[in-house]
């Protein structure tokens, strides 16, 4: 299996190999806008991990708490994490690496995690990915960014990859962690074989009342299961679990989450605000801009209807999966060595050349991911 030193070397790969495919063949500078807003103070010390400080960024919702490495003027690259993970323990390899290469790494903290906070309290506290996809467009606007690169994996991967579809000219390109994520919600109701149904227990869960107080009360027992289950080869420290908790503490994490499981089973009414980007994600548009998926072989989670990983099709210029990553958390897991496709840069894996035809990237027709 891939190592997080290899993975680390993929993400930076891609990132590096998409600078050709800008507007004009430019340089990372020529994506960038200006510097973001100055540091404040953010969780216990106001660091992370060789992150630095955590700086904040308004939007008309949102105050979006994020970290920033990686010179002002360079490429943006933003870098999501999921659920129930941490952005720093997600990333605190990934970006210096790519800051090394010129590249200006963002990584915010989602609505409902760490300092995020919404700015008024009676805004719905949603959780679906049309919101996530939507806070991520803001986001850039706030920092005044024209275009990024894009990166994530569960939660961060799906507004990512909405990103990627819906704003296409506002993303450089895309790395994906389990390939196509936007939510067939339509779909929500048929089921799977048992074997595979087991692996969304937590969906379930929290679709009761008993799921929402399970969660209040047992934020990080439920999700040491959760990192268990779907990461079975990781072996994390409880150190790790405890950086992660202290994310969990936000006043609005359980009504997020709550809602993004509820929402994605068509068992609760999405944010109003959100309709017309619901419709469109409805109809699973596809993914057209450069392109690197990822998908792990030892993941706990389902992966499609066979528990394969999802075909690795995409209508993008430049489109490869990276075969195995080692599973859902791919950026923050380490099992050991690569295979050798994996060492290839972001072009077509007969030719030397970006490849200039297209293929569509097929939705899956799972419940999700986490």
């Amino acid at each position: 299996m891939i190592s997080r030193r290899r993975l680390t070397q993929a993400m930076t790969t891609a990132a590096a190999g998409y600078g050709g495919l800008l507007a004009g063949g430019g340089s990372p500078a020529a994506a960038a806008a200006r510097p973001g807003p100055r540091a404040g103070r953010g969780g216990t010390d106001g660091r992370a991990r060789g992150l630095g400080p955590v700086r904040h960024a308004r939007t008309h919702l949102l105050n979006i708490a994020y970290h920033e490495v990686g010179p002002a003027n360079g490429t943006p690259v933003v870098l999501s994490h999921g659920w129930p993970f941490s952005p720093v323990g997600s990333y605190a390899e990934v970006a210096p690496v790519l800051a090394r290469h010129g590249y200006r790494c963002l990584i915010p903290y989602l609505r409902g995690h760490g300092e995020t906070r919404f700015r008024r309290a009676d805004t719905f506290r949603s959780g679906q990915q049309g919101a996530l996809g939507a806070d991520h467009i803001a986001f850039l606007d706030a920092l005044g960014i024209r275009r990024a690169l894009f990166a994530g994996y569960d939660w961060g991967g799906r507004a990512a990859d909405v990103v990627a579809a819906l704003w296409p000219q506002r993303c450089i390109g895309l790395v994906s962690v389990n390939n196509y994520l936007i939510q067939n919600i339509a779909a929500a109701q048929e089921p799977l074989a048992p074997s595979l149904e087991t692996g969304f227990w937590y969906f379930f869960y929290f679709l009761t009342e008993r799921g929402r107080a399970g969660l209040e009360q047992n934020r990080k027992e439920l999700a040491r299961v959760v990192w268990h289950r779907n990461s079975p080869e990781w072996q994390f420290t409880e150190a790790e679990l405890d950086e992660a908790a202290g994310l969990w503490t936000n006043p609005d994490y359980v009504d997020v989450v709550i809602h993004s499981y509820r929402h994605r089973l068509g068992a609760a009414p999405g944010d109003p605000r959100y309709d017309d980007i619901e419709a469109r994600l409805a109809e699973q548009p596809p993914i057209t801009v450069p392109t690197v998926t990822l998908d792990g072989q030892a993941d706990g989670a389902p992966r499609g209807p066979t528990g394969r990983p999802r075909p690795p099709t995409s209508r993008a210029p430049a489109c490869i999966t990276w075969f195995p990553a080692p599973d859902t958390t791919s950026p923050r897991n380490a099992p050991t060595p690569s295979s050798p496709r994996s060492s290839r840069s972001p072009r077509s894996p007969d030719t030397d050349r970006t490849p200039s035809h297209t293929h569509k990237h097929s939705p899956a027709h799972t419940p999700g991911r986490p």
